[in-house]
C-alpha cells in the first residue's frame, strides 16, 4: 500500500520576496542552490530536472509570483507521487520567510530511511539557499556533479583522511580542498556515523556539497558543486570523480 508523507520547512531569508522567487522559480536560480532545472513558467508549465541518471518532469499547478509556487509530479504505476508548495512572505528589513511543504505518496519499496534522508537533505538545501542569497546575491551558478563508487563503508573516516580534514571539523573552520586546491570555510556539517554525513564548504566562487550516503541508501559519497563565474563544469566533475574513485577503490 505504501505510505503518505508530509515534510514542512520554514526558513528565514535575508532577501526580498522577489529575490526568493527568482531563486525558486527560475532555472538559473535553482541551479545556484538546488539542482539544474529547465522551467516553462505559468500554470500548466513544466519543471524539468536533468542530472546524470535522472530526468524528471513535474507540472506547475500554482504560479503567483512572488508569493506562491506549487508543483506536482506525475503519478507512477504504484500510485506514488510528490508535490511541492513554496509560500513566500515578506517581512520588515528586507527579510522573507519561505515555507516549503513537501507531500506525496511513496510505494512499498521506499522505507523510513529514505524519508529520514529526504528530511535532512532539505535542511541542507534550504541552508544553502540562505547562504546563496546572503553571499552571492544577483549571481547565478552552474551545477557540477561527481558520484563515487557505491557499496562502501567507513565513509567519513576515509573521506576526511583523503582530504586531510580534521576528524571532527567545526563549522567556521578554514579548509583546503586538495583535489582542486579550492580554499574556503566549512559552512555545514552533519556526521551520522554509519548513516552517512553531509559536509558543506563555501569558497569565494562556489558551494561544495558532499553527501555520504549510508549503507541503506547505497553506501557512497557524491559531490555537488554550484560554481559561480564559469560555464564549464567538466574539469570540476572529472577532478572529483577521480578523487572519489581513488578514495573508495
Amino acid at each position: 500500500m505504501g505510505k503518505d508523507f508530509s515534510i514542512q520547512k520554514d526558513t528565514e531569508l535575508r532577501a526580498t520576496p522577489e529575490q526568493v522567487w527568482d531563486a525558486i522559480a527560475t532555472g538559473p536560480g535553482l541551479s545556484s542552490w538546488l539542482f539544474p532545472f529547465a522551467i516553462e513558467p505559468g500554470v500548466g508549465g513544466v519543471m524539468r530536472l536533468d542530472v546524470p541518471g535522472v530526468t524528471e518532469e513535474s507540472t506547475i499547478t500554482g504560479w503567483d509570483p512572488p508569493n506562491r509556487l506549487t508543483v506536482k509530479s506525475a503519478e507512477a504505476e504504484d500510485g506514488s507521487f510528490q508535490a511541492y508548495e513554496y509560500l513566500i512572505e515578506g517581512r520588515d528589513g528586507d527579510t522573507t520567510v519561505l515555507r516549503f511543504i513537501h507531500t506525496g505518496h511513496l510505494g512499498e519499496g521506499w522505507g523510513d530511511e529514505y524519508l529520514s534522508s529526504l528530511n535532512t537533505g532539505w535542511d541542507q538545501y534550504f541552508y544553502t539557499l540562505a547562504q546563496y542569497l546572503l553571499h552571492f546575491p544577483g549571481r547565478t551558478a552552474v551545477y557540477a556533479l561527481a558520484e563515487g563508487p557505491k557499496g562502501q563503508k567507513d565513509l567519513w573516516p576515509r573521506f576526511s583522511a583523503a582530504l586531510n580534514l580534521p576528524t571532527a571539523p567545526a563549522v567556521g573552520d578554514r579548509v583546503r580542498l586538495t583535489p582542486d586546491g579550492a580554499e574556503g570555510v566549512v559552512d555545514y556539517l552533519v556526521i551520522s556515523g554509519d548513516k552517512g554525513f553531509m559536509l558543506g564548504v563555501r569558497t569565494a566562487d562556489a558551494f561544495y556539497r558532499f553527501h555520504g550516503l549510508g549503507e541503506g541508501m547505497g553506501g557512497g559519497v557524491d559531490m555537488a558543486a554550484h560554481l559561480f563565474g564559469t560555464d564549464d563544469t567538466k574539469e570540476t566533475e572529472q577532478t572529483w570523480k577521480t578523487f572519489l574513485a581513488d578514495t573508495y577503490s
